[in-house]
């Protein structure tokens, strides 16, 4: 696979997100995907990702920053929203909040097979 191939996966990975369209999140999540080294699967990754929405309501995926280097992708995602109560043990209840997530992404067979991500948790707590 080529870079702009992989890098229009992706794309189309992160707006399949925003728009919540789980029906199809098993066309780039991989059946055996692991996150930050837990192995979730596509059922237990989706339910995280939906999880994540209900505990967010705004919720949008913003690509700052994309790398590709197949079979990794490297990017930097920015996201603007008001988390209802506690995010990564912090209380937001609903306080409006920026920070930027740094991920790292194995495919697979042309779907994400493995998740490293660090969200930059001193920026929101530098907001509260």
């Amino acid at each position: 696979m080529i870079e702009s191939e992989l890098a229009g996966i992706y794309r189309a990975y992160i707006a399949c997100l925003n728009e919540q369209d789980w029906a199809r999140l098993g066309r780039f999540v991989h059946d055996e995907a692991c996150h930050n080294g837990r192995q979730f699967g596509l059922s237990g990754y989706r339910e995280m990702l939906e999880r994540d929405f209900r505990e967010i309501p705004d919720l949008h995926f913003n690509i700052r920053l994309l790398v590709a280097d197949p079979p990794f992708i490297a990017s930097r995602l920015d996201f603007d929203c008001r988390p209802k109560g506690k995010f990564l043990g912090l209380d937001v209840n609903g306080r409006r909040i920026s920070f930027s997530e740094n991920v790292f992404y194995e495919f697979r067979d042309g779907k994400i097979d493995q998740v490293w991500s660090v969200i930059d948790k001193a920026a929101i707590e530098g907001q509260l």
